[in-house]
């Protein structure tokens, strides 16, 4: 099964992704590893590590809301347009959401790609 949009809940420390069609919603998860180098004592290299794999999770979906609070997503976008500007291209929203329960974020992007597609003239898939 292919989906065409996908939410995106990320914080500094986990990524949720729910993609999503009419009927169906598949979740999966993206943990940071928690090594600090104790060379640099920087949690930046860690950091990156898990914005790619966050990116790598994107692969193949068409559009992607983001959520989230304003830094993470902030932090998120600047990596992915720096360091993977195709998956960049595909991030076509933000919203800043505290800790909604996975119904209620399936929800938000519902409504929020409604939107979204009507605006550029896109049909949303069914």
């Amino acid at each position: 099964m292919t989906f065409f949009h996908a939410v995106l809940l990320i914080d500094h420390h986990e990524a949720r992704l729910l993609q999503f069609d009419a009927e169906h919603v598949r979740a999966s998860r993206v943990q940071e590893h928690r090594h600090l180098s104790h060379r640099h004592r920087s949690g930046v290299r860690t950091e990156h590590e898990f914005f790619g794999e966050v990116c790598d999770a994107l692969e193949g979906i068409t559009e992607v809301l983001v959520t989230g609070s304003h830094t993470a997503i902030a932090d998120f976008e600047r990596y992915a347009h720096k360091h993977r500007p195709a998956i960049a291209r595909h991030l076509v929203g933000h919203e800043m959401v505290d800790q909604p329960t996975e119904p209620q974020l399936v929800a938000l992007a519902r409504r929020w790609f409604l939107r979204h597609d009507r605006m550029t003239g896109v049909p949303t898939p069914t």
